[in-house]
């Protein structure tokens, strides 16, 4: 057992008593989470001629990311013909920058590197970041239409799968 000084610049200093190699091995292991903790890059694939729904999904994965603080590399690929209409794959990547405004700043503007155009950003700061693309959340209702059924068939005699000729 040991006298460790855990907060020197306290008034009065703060110590306890305990095993030095414990106390060590504690610190190393909480470094290594928080460098663990540290911001990962997240990579999403565009394509020039994508759908509506598609850019959408997209986009609310994009935000999920940023949401959980992760930096965000957006990639735009061109394929065959797509090659010659580098205008358009510019403008969607000012599309999606604009779309992502309310959850991230651009870190590096969109670049043509080869056959695609990269962007990365980083989110905003917590209290600062709105999502557009949140999946809206709807209850499914069920009708229930048992109560016509039974005004229906008050004054009837229960059938049998015999009477029918149903087998059941």
């Amino acid at each position: 057992m040991d006298l460790i000084e855990v907060a020197p610049t306290a008034n009065p200093p703060v110590c306890r008593i305990a095993d030095f190699g414990k106390f060590k091995y504690e610190l190393t292991k909480k470094e290594k989470e928080n460098k663990h903790s540290a911001s990962k890059v997240k990579e999403i694939k565009f394509r020039v001629k994508i759908g509506a729904h598609d850019y959408e999904t997209k986009l609310r994965h994009a935000e999920e990311f940023l949401e959980k603080g992760n930096k965000l590399k957006i990639v735009l690929q061109f394929r065959g013909r797509e090659n010659a209409h580098k205008d358009l794959g510019m403008a969607m990547m000012e599309k999606i920058k604009k779309d992502l405004e309310t959850m991230a700043l651009v870190d590096m503007a969109p670049k043509l590197v080869g056959r695609a155009v990269g962007m990365t950003m980083s989110p905003l700061p917590a209290a600062k970041r709105k999502r557009k693309f949140a999946k809206i959340e709807e209850e499914y209702v069920e009708d229930d239409d048992s109560d016509e059924e039974d005004s229906e068939h008050e004054g009837d005699e229960p059938t049998t799968s015999e009477e029918t000729g149903h087998a059941g």
